[in-house]
């Protein structure tokens, strides 16, 4: 793995841990300016977020809700792009989960890209 991928894994892994713990004030110092969020929801391509606080504002709503239960099934990293694949369960039932992926670019040290795609 090259220094550019170990720096590109830790940050991501930082972010997925925000949401593991609940912790969205650790996303403050991981989202870098000009930052671009492609939801999962809704719909066929998912609602754009454009800018450093309109990905921020997003991604703690999500990291502060304690109804969400995130699990990551693999994190992955080369160069300043890494991979989350995680499952989400909101609830106690069989089909209150559902399973998906971020793909992430990593620019000086800051999340400046997150695609967001699960299985539908």
């Amino acid at each position: 793995m090259t220094s550019d991928s170990s720096i590109t894994r830790g940050i991501v892994e930082r972010f997925h841990n925000a949401y593991e713990k609940h912790r969205p004030d650790d996303l403050d110092d991981l989202i870098g300016e000009g930052c671009v969020l492609e939801n999962t929801a809704p719909g066929q391509d998912g609602a754009r977020y454009d800018g450093r606080e309109a990905c921020l504002d997003f991604w703690k709503g999500v990291a502060s809700s304690a109804n969400l239960v995130f699990k990551a099934e693999e994190i992955w990293a080369s160069e300043d792009r890494g991979i989350i694949r995680w499952q989400l369960r909101w609830g106690g039932g069989e089909k209150d989960r559902t399973r998906g992926i971020n793909i992430m670019r990593v620019r000086d040290g800051k999340i400046v890209e997150g695609l967001g795609y699960v299985k539908g």
